[in-house]
């Protein structure tokens, strides 16, 4: 069955086209054109979304919970209540992701969620791209509130264990470069097609820029759990803002990241190689109070996600993301789109998300004009 939706403007996001037209036939993009095309099309039916602003989907990629639970449950009832809360944010696809725990609770994590990956989309969910594995791979000198006991080195004896458990399913995996044998093991899960984002570390130098010539090729939660910028020596952070070919995210709360080095991270990476996440944990969208982050609590007080007073996490949404962007940084809604659509789809390899254009899949939000989500479309239907 086909569709055609019509909207008063249309981000791609690489263009805008005002009064547009997107023509889905089974859950797929067939045509993108300008509103006056349908007057030629008597074939499918027509949702006009009026004076919205039409999306691609929002797409997350590294998110632990939200709407009261954790990735880590595994449990397809958690993992629903989860892509349900997001859809209605606006996310589409996310990667639903780890944070260190014992073996046993993070291969029993593993397995539940490489099974809900390989069944693919659901309706009324957000379908999960691949699992975004953060931690055991890390630096102790900035696991943040990764327990420092499950923290260790880079193995790939390990990692296929994990590997093998996820069903071959983990799509980005957080590395600290630094570490002992770490340029061999990013080369060798770069060849299974994991992509490796270099974070939760402590890196020199020398040492981020050998993780990027090992396969590195993104960072994870730029600023937050990383060697902090020196003018002699740039450590990692240098390295990350600087580099042309690596892309970064950042969690543009306003409270991990202050807004004016937003902006300037904005600036450094620009329009391509910039990616929002949310770092969200299971206390998003819901009360104050004690809530999961894996196999531990954290306290959640005026917008904080805390354990031992250090920032665990988040309670940030993506379309507030991006309109924190636009107050950030100044961007137009176009622009802000882009850092949560096709820059994160980049980041996977993952081709038919994160814009409209024929043969994508149809996962589109409808926006106002100031980014606050009116509706989500999943596969071109309604959730």
């Amino acid at each position: 069955m086909s569709t055609i939706f019509t909207a008063a403007q249309i981000i791609t996001p690489l263009e805008v086209i005002e009064q547009g037209a997107v023509l889905v036939t089974d859950g797929k993009i067939e045509r993108v054109a300008p509103l006056r095309w349908i007057e030629d099309n008597s074939v499918a039916q027509r949702i006009d979304l009026g004076d919205a602003t039409l999306s691609p989907g929002y797409i997350d990629i590294h998110i632990h919970g939200n709407a009261g639970h954790d990735v880590m449950e595994g449990e397809d009832s958690a993992l629903e209540a989860i892509e349900r809360s997001l859809a209605k944010q606006g996310v589409t696809s996310y990667c639903p992701t780890t944070v260190t725990a014992s073996l046993d609770k993070t291969l029993y994590a593993l397995e539940k969620l490489g099974k809900r990956v390989t069944a693919g989309q659901q309706a009324g969910r957000a379908t999960p791209l691949g699992i975004h594995l953060e931690g055991p791979f890390i630096s102790t000198a900035k696991c943040g509130v990764h327990p420092v006991h499950h923290i260790v080195p880079p193995s790939i004896q390990l990692f296929e264990k994990l590997w093998e458990a996820s069903q071959g399913t983990i799509a980005l995996m957080t590395v600290a470069p630094e570490l002992p044998d770490a340029e061999e093991f990013i080369r060798e899960v770069t060849r299974k097609g994991v992509r490796v984002s270099l974070g939760h570390s402590n890196a020199d130098t020398r040492s981020a820029l050998a993780g990027i010539a090992a396969g590195g090729s993104h960072a994870t939660h730029t600023f937050n759990a990383m060697r902090a910028l020196d003018h002699r020596e740039p450590g990692i952070l240098g390295v990350v803002i600087s580099h042309p070919r690596i892309s970064a995210d950042i969690i543009a709360d306003g409270v991990h990241v202050a807004p004016e080095v937003v902006r300037i991270f904005l600036a450094a990476k620009g329009d391509d190689r910039a990616v929002l996440i949310t770092d969200a944990i299971s206390a998003t969208g819901m009360p104050e109070g004690r809530y999961s982050l894996g196999s531990f609590e954290v306290e959640v007080k005026d917008g904080r996600c805390l354990l031992d007073g250090k920032l665990a996490g988040s309670v940030l949404t993506m379309d507030r993301a991006v309109r924190n962007v636009m107050l950030f940084g100044d961007y137009d809604l176009a622009r802000a789109v882009r850092l949560a659509t096709r820059n994160p789809a980049a980041v996977l390899g993952a081709a038919s998300r994160g814009v409209i254009a024929p043969k994508a899949i149809a996962d589109f939000v409808a926006l106002d004009r100031k980014g606050n989500v009116i509706k989500t479309f999943i596969a071109g239907e309604c959730i």
